[in-house]
């Protein structure tokens, strides 16, 4: 008998003597939604009516719906677990007017299973995701976080779950990024832990239960999935999310093999945006040993068709939305890059755009930097006319300008926050304008930056220096915990999404641009 920790490949043989004993799992997943009920083009923006007529759209709701039931085809007389990894919430209009509400109709429609706690599912706080967890037909699951202080939450999110398929127990456990009060607006009663303890706890007390198949839906990101492997025994499948990372065989690009097989764990992801639906096919011994793992990323391209009664019930939904979204703000002669994988690691398109929009905002006001967090950009705008909708796709968050007083040498540190976790492609990396700097992202966290120029000139520690920044930032959210106590902070400026669609504006027609103002060491 193979043992879960001494299983090393995908795919192992399945011996004739233990095939009556087998049994198979079709799981599916998504992860990382972000409201895009809507189809999205190829810069996970909204898809447009040239484009949709071309056949160049992905996802939407109304594809998943289709793309789901054919895979349930597919799977024949094979159970079938429907799971999500996370972070359904933010990122159009649709969760800014309805914010939790359509992602739980169309869930329940779909008929999800479970899905893990994502980090954006706090960023209304605690009372949003009270409702949307009430409005949900399956668990959602959270194991290391104590949500026991948290009067709307203590009796909402469980750890974990059992779910019967096919006459077996599989037993599911949620996870989050541990950071999350950093990430989000969880409040002061949820407090986070570490992933791999508390996994390994859930995965005792669902052994110690007769559970012998167990899944992780892990909102934590590619990386710490494979710490999670490499660190318990007895997990079998770990469907990830947060780092929106493309596992596949196929699909050019990728950033490791469908499944990666860690420690025995069989992890997966499927990107975000409902561009690709996951199909992990998984066969375990009686023992609940995985012999055999198969499958890739499903694309919901133009070949999957859109399931009608969807796409009425969306456009409905739209309704309200229409005026805000379709209004055109500004043109733009080349699409303007905000790729995720870019604006985490150095100087890009969008962000250079943000942070200068935002330092000509009060450049009378005496400020002379603008740092934009990169996560804070979450997609890219194509070329030609630019809607208000097409901002908010970018800029979903409703964050106000921050403006306040530090000084260099904290400048300094805020800048060693942003690339403290650049291998990792985190948030907070910093887009800025006012200020250059050279990284170096092979040396240690907290000594990477280095020639920091303010204006054409160094920067000096002991001098106080004006700031913009967002209301997120400037409260400590991404690890910029050193602006909490800045000087004459004011948080209640404009939107940032008016901001930059205003400035956007005024440049007539648009060119996108970097010009060295962040300098990565290679």
């Amino acid at each position: 008998m193979i043992s879960k920790l001494l299983l090393g490949s995908a795919a192992l043989a399945v011996s004739a003597g233990a095939a009556m004993a087998d049994f198979s799992l079709t799981i599916l997943h998504t992860n990382d939604f972000h409201a895009r009920f809507e189809p999205i083009n190829a810069f996970d923006s909204g898809c447009g009516a040239e484009d949709a007529a071309e056949g160049k759209c992905f996802g939407g709701s109304a594809r998943l719906v289709t793309g789901i039931e054919a895979a349930r085809e597919r799977a024949g007389n094979t159970p079938v677990l429907l799971v999500d990894g996370g972070d359904q919430f933010q990122g159009t209009l649709f969760y800014t007017y309805y914010k939790g509400a359509l992602s739980a109709e169309m869930m329940n429609k779909m008929g999800y299973d479970a899905m893990t706690v994502g980090n954006h599912e706090f960023d209304d706080g605690p009372e949003v995701l009270k409702d949307f967890i009430g409005a949900i037909e399956f668990p959602i699951l959270m194991s290391n976080a104590d949500v026991s202080g948290e009067p709307l939450l203590a009796d909402a999110i469980q750890k974990s779950t059992v779910i019967e398929k096919g006459g077996e127990k599989i037993g599911l456990i949620g996870l989050t990024p541990q950071d999350t009060d950093e990430l989000a607006s969880p409040g002061p009663n949820v407090i986070f832990t570490d992933p791999v303890g508390a996994v390994q706890q859930e995965v005792d007390k669902l052994t110690a239960e007769g559970v012998n198949k167990i899944v992780v839906l892990s909102h934590s990101g590619y990386g710490v999935d494979q710490r999670v492997a490499e660190g318990t025994t007895g997990v079998d499948v770990i469907v990830g999310g947060h780092s929106n990372t493309l596992l596949s065989n196929t699909v050019e690009g990728a950033v490791g093999p469908y499944p990666t097989v860690t420690n025995g764990v069989q992890i997966v992801q499927a990107y975000a945006y409902g561009k690709y639906l996951g199909e992990l096919n998984v066969t375990f011994d009686d023992d609940g040993n995985v012999t055999e793992a198969t499958g890739d990323l499903v694309v919901m391209d133009a070949s999957v068709g859109e399931d009608e009664t969807t796409v009425a019930r969306i456009a409905e939904a739209a309704g309200p939305l229409d005026e805000i979204r379709n209004k055109v703000v500004a043109t733009t002669t080349e699409a303007i890059g905000g790729e995720r994988d870019v604006c985490r690691a150095k100087e890009c398109q969008m962000g250079s755009l943000i942070a200068d929009a935002m330092l000509d905002r009060v450049k009378d006001q005496g400020v002379q930097i603008a740092i934009a967090n990169g996560g804070g950009i979450r997609a890219s705008i194509d070329a030609g006319e630019v809607t208000m909708g097409e901002v908010l796709t970018v800029l979903p968050f409703q964050n106000t300008l921050s403006t306040f007083q530090v000084t260099g040498a904290t400048v300094v540190e805020a800048l060693e926050n942003g690339v403290s976790q650049i291998e990792e492609g985190a948030g907070r990396f910093p887009q800025v304008a006012g200020i250059t700097f050279t990284v170096d992202p092979s040396a240690e966290p907290g000594s990477r930056v280095s020639e920091v120029m303010v204006d054409g000139a160094p920067i000096e520690p002991e001098k106080v220096y004006g700031v913009v920044s967002n209301n997120y930032v400037r409260n400590g959210g991404d690890g910029y915990k050193m602006f909490v106590q800045a000087e004459n902070a004011y948080d209640f400026g404009p939107d940032l999404a008016d901001v930059t669609a205003e400035y956007i504006a005024a440049q007539g027609d648009f060119t996108p641009y970097t010009d060295g103002r962040i300098t990565v060491k290679e």
